[in-house]
C-alpha cells in the first residue's frame, strides 16, 4: 500500500508505482488522466510516469457487430450494398411505434441513462431538439429521473421519440443498423464501443470530443470525416452539432461518402493485440536487462 500526504491509502496507486508499464484504453484518455479533471488525485503520479503510460483503444468483435452477418437485424447489408439498411430503418420505426418515414433522419442512442453519458444535455434541450425534422430512439436504463423524463417525452411527442428503458441486446443491434445517426455526447468516456459499432453499421456518430470518442471520430468539417463532435459542455453545443449533422444528411451524395468511409474503418482486436504485444515485449526486455 502506498500512502500520500492526504493521509489516505491506495492499492491502485501502489500498482501504478511498481508496474513496469501502464496502459489505458485510448490515447486521449491517457492524456486526460494526467490532469486533475480526470486524474482523481492520481494525476501527479500519472504525469511523472507519462513515459511509461500508453493508451490503446479497445477492439470491436466484428464477428458479433457487423451488418453483413448480424442475425439480430431484419436485413443484412454491406459497404457495397446498403439497401438492407433502409429495410432495417423501416423495421426499427415500426417496432418502436414511430411513423415510417424513409427520408426523415433517425437518431439512435443506446446508453446508460446518466449524466456521465451526457444525456442531461439532450434533456435540457429536448423541446428544441424535438422540433427538428428527425426522429429519436433511446434504449437504456439508469437514473430514474432521466428514465421518467424520456417516458414523458415519448408520451408528449409519440411521432418523434420512442424509448425502451430496458436491457435488450437484440434491440441494441437493431438501433445500430436502423438509425442514421448515433448519439453519444458523454461527459467523459475512457474508450467507448458503441461509436465504433455505429461506424461499422454506417450509422454516423455525434460525440463529445473526450477520451476514445475523440480518438475514433473524425469530424466531417475537417475533410474526410466519419462523424460529428463537439468540445463544449453546454446543451447548445450539442444542439448546434445535431443541427450540423442534420444539414449534412440532406446532401445524399456527401452523406453516402461519410457512410462509406465510416464502414471501411477497422477497429478490430487484431490492431489492439499488436499494440499490447509491443508493450509486453518492452516489459520483457526490461526484465532481461
Amino acid at each position: 500500500m502506498i500512502g500520500s500526504n492526504s493521509g489516505k491509502v491506495s492499492y491502485l496507486k501502489a500498482g501504478l508505482v511498481f508496474a513496469d508499464k501502464l496502459t489505458t484504453v485510448s490515447k486521449k484518455y491517457a492524456k486526460e488522466i494526467q490532469d486533475s479533471a480526470f486524474g482523481f488525485g492520481l494525476e501527479g503520479l500519472l504525469s511523472e510516469r507519462s513515459a511509461d503510460l500508453r493508451g490503446i483503444l479497445n477492439g470491436v468483435d466484428y464477428a458479433t457487430w457487423d451488418p453483413q452477418h448480424d442475425t439480430a437485424i431484419s436485413t443484412t447489408y454491406s459497404f457495397d450494398n446498403l439497401a438492407g439498411k433502409v429495410a432495417c430503418k423501416t423495421d426499427l420505426q415500426q417496432s418502436m411505434g414511430l411513423p415510417v418515414e424513409p427520408d426523415l433522419p433517425l437518431i439512435g442512442c443506446v446508453s446508460r441513462l446518466t449524466t456521465q453519458k451526457g444525456l442531461n444535455l439532450f434533456l435540457q434541450a429536448a423541446e428544441e431538439l424535438l422540433e427538428l425534422d428527425c426522429q429519436w430512439v433511446f434504449l437504456g436504463t439508469g437514473d430514474p429521473e432521466m428514465e421518467q423524463a424520456l417516458n414523458d417525452l415519448s408520451e408528449s411527442h409519440p411521432s418523434k421519440l420512442a424509448k425502451r428503458t430496458s436491457h435488450e441486446e437484440k434491440l441494441a443491434h437493431q438501433i445500430q443498423a436502423g438509425a442514421d445517426i448515433f448519439l453519444m455526447p458523454s461527459k467523459y468516456e475512457p474508450c467507448g464501443l458503441n461509436q465504433m459499432y455505429a461506424l461499422r453499421y454506417g450509422t454516423i456518430p455525434i460525440v463529445r470530443a473526450v477520451g476514445g470518442l475523440d480518438d475514433t471520430i473524425e469530424d466531417v468539417s475537417e475533410g474526410d470525416g466519419n462523424g460529428f463532435k463537439f468540445a463544449g459542455t453546454k446543451a447548445q453545443d450539442l444542439v448546434a452539432t445535431i443541427r450540423r449533422a442534420l444539414a449534412e444528411y440532406q446532401d445524399k451524395v456527401s452523406w453516402r461518402r461519410v457512410m462509406e468511409y465510416a464502414m471501411s474503418q477497422d477497429f478490430s482486436w487484431s490492431l489492439a493485440a499488436r499494440q499490447y504485444d509491443a508493450v509486453y515485449q518492452q516489459v520483457l526486455a526490461l526484465r532481461a536487462s
